[in-house]
């Protein structure tokens, strides 16, 4: 690193990555030195608004510049392969947007060259486990609250269609709604359970889509497997009519709880009527896992909130799933 004082960030695509300067601002010891977005109007616009001078359209330039220490990647799904591998063997940290990856070679390669430069940060943005509902959650369950969790389901409601028929996920020439969202919710499950997923199936159609050029499943339902006999349901519904939201069931032996778009509530045995539960959802912003990315680099001992094995082994159920549902057979996770 040049500098161990200050990290030097530059950041690679400008949609939501353009929520990534706001949290590199907030954290201490932090500059962001350069911006990259292969549409110039796009670039010059946000390099505008916050007063970022050295805008650069090739991310080669970026990934490769001796004088940036950190790389936040938000450019599209089929980049982000290529462009961590080379962040990486230049000595870089790396920050990523969902999905890490579109390939279960792609992963495998990443992890190489982590393995081969331990020194070196890796998360992503996998922003559900900053959400204080959630939080307030997993501590519910991690005390007894629940009991013994049996059956947990989550579903990723996109309900933007046009997303994927019209925006640059359509174009692009594979995407997967179960590695560009339900990966928040498999996650998160992960998170909340601590228990390794060992075996899944899965479904998935296209009829929200038929008619258009997206070539591929536009929802997937899979049925996921813990190591200790526990079961689970995912979905990624991304043609969905309804709002853009992160249900949420969780069954234990001594409570249920569920956030539904009406509200949260926990269900108690012996209690007649459920317990509203008001804490705040989603009340996470895009870009409030930086911080704690960034402090992990200046205090080598401090605890990341999503680790690269974190994202590794939500990835790692992602493939999975997606094979399960091309084989319509069960499929072993195996995990990278």
């Amino acid at each position: 690193m040049r500098n161990k004082t200050a990290l030097r960030v530059g950041i690679i695509g400008l949609g939501v990555g353009e929520q990534h300067i706001e949290g590199y601002r907030k954290a201490p010891h932090c500059t962001v030195e350069a911006l990259c977005d292969f549409d110039p109007q796009k670039l010059q616009a946000v390099g505008s608004r916050w007063k970022i001078r050295r805008l650069i359209t090739h991310a080669e330039d970026i990934l490769s510049d001796p004088n940036i220490d950190v790389i936040s990647i938000a450019s599209y799904d089929n980049y982000h392969a290529d462009q961590i591998v080379q962040a990486l063997q230049n000595n870089k940290h790396v920050f990523v947007e969902k999905p890490l990856c579109l390939f279960e070679e792609e992963a495998c390669r990443i992890r190489q060259q982590l393995n081969a430069k331990p020194h070196l940060k890796l998360s992503s943005n996998l922003i559900l486990r900053k959400s204080p509902r959630f939080i307030d959650l997993k501590q519910k369950i991690q005390s007894g609250v629940l009991g013994k969790i049996f059956y947990i389901e989550g579903d990723y409601n996109y309900g933007r269609l046009h997303k994927i028929t019209e925006g640059w996920r359509g174009s692009l020439p594979f995407y997967s709604v179960v590695y560009g969202g339900g990966v928040h919710i498999i996650d998160l499950l992960l998170w909340l359970v601590e228990e390794d997923i060992v075996e899944v199936s899965a479904f998935g159609n296209k009829r929200s889509t038929e008619g258009s050029s997206f070539r591929y499943h536009d929802m997937v339902v899979s049925i996921i497997q813990f190591k200790s006999g526990g079961v689970g349901k995912v979905t990624a519904n991304f043609g969905c009519v309804y709002p853009h939201f992160h249900k949420l069931s969780v069954y234990g032996t001594a409570a249920t709880f569920e956030n539904t778009p009406k509200g949260a509530w926990l269900y108690q045995s012996g209690k007649e009527d459920p317990s509203a539960i008001d804490t705040p959802y989603p009340g996470v912003a895009k870009s409030d896992l930086i911080e704690n990315f960034t402090r992990s680099i200046m205090e080598p001992s401090f605890l990341m909130d999503v680790t690269a094995e974190d994202v590794f082994r939500a990835m790692s159920v992602c493939f999975a799933i997606e094979k399960a549902g091309s084989a319509s057979k069960k499929i072993k996770v195996q995990y990278i």
